[in-house]
């Protein structure tokens, strides 16, 4: 089983105070406290952002955190929307306990999803339904396709595993289910029983938000910014499991790579003088 956690798609996302806004920019200001989506770059001090990729930080809320937030929150909300998630949808959210994972059980318990999630050993599995998992499975000890059946199976499964998971996501779906492959730490390749599909009825499809056009993304960034936003701090927050400097960022990536950090890895730059 490869380390759960985050996708090794490391640097989209900032936060930090504007410094200089380009011609025609007109809802943002030198001294603004933003976050924003990148399509990579974050390892810096300074950077530049499209506009219509820009987001207030919440009140509330520090740039610490508000790095954490970008990225994940348009990953989950463009996803649950792409699903046609509905309130009272059951979503098994994979990797719960990543920085995806984590927001992402906040963001559907919030949407009023019945929410089921992953995580590896009783500590993470607890500290998941602490964040609002209705149902939080051990995947080291349980096979999560027999407790999501034994639900009548889900109606949206979020996964970042790909195919190591593939068959499994399928056996776990309820009839018209709706499975979204959000990564591919589990393998790209995996035989599947289309038989299973067709007498759910079931859709596979596979999603990225880094090679989106910009327009796209834009769009994605608004709807957060109307849908998630007004719940942030209050009902959902990002889990910050562990900072680094950005000298430093070696170090983050073993973190990353072990697996064993809960929530989200940031990098924090020198304070500007």
């Amino acid at each position: 089983m490869p380390p759960e956690g985050e996708p090794a798609w490391p640097g989209l996302e900032v936060s930090g105070v504007i410094d200089a806004v380009g011609p025609g920019v007109g809802n943002f200001a030198p001294g603004d406290a933003v976050c924003a989506l990148l399509a990579g770059g974050g390892y810096a001090e300074y950077c530049v952002a499209d506009v219509g990729l820009v987001l207030p930080v919440p009140a509330g809320t520090s740039l610490v955190e508000a790095a954490g937030l970008v990225e994940a929150a348009c990953t989950v909300w463009s996803n649950l929307r792409f699903a046609g998630a509905r309130p009272g949808d059951s979503v098994l959210i994979h990797g719960g306990s990543g920085g995806i994972g984590s927001l992402g059980i906040q963001i559907a318990k919030a949407a009023g999803l019945h929410v089921l999630a992953t995580a590896r050993g009783p500590e993470r599995t607890a500290a998941c339904a602490r964040l609002g998992a209705d149902v939080a499975i051990d995947y080291i000890d349980d096979e999560f396709e027999e407790i999501a059946a034994a639900e009548g199976g889900v109606d949206i499964i979020l996964d970042i595993l790909g195919a190591v998971y593939l068959g499994r996501n399928i056996e776990a779906l309820a009839p018209g289910g709706r499975l979204v492959v959000l990564g591919l730490q589990g393998g790209s390749h995996a035989e599947i029983d289309l038989g299973v599909l067709t007498r759910k009825r079931a859709s596979v499809a596979g999603t990225t938000l880094r090679s989106r056009p910009l327009e796209q993304k834009e769009a994605i960034v608004a709807d957060v910014l109307a849908s998630v936003w007004p719940w942030i701090p209050g009902t959902v927050a990002p889990v910050i499991g562990a900072t680094f400097p950005l000298e430093d960022a070696a170090s983050a990536h073993m973190a990353l790579e072990s697996g064993d950090v809960f929530g989200k890895i940031v990098l924090t730059a020198p304070a500007a003088s």
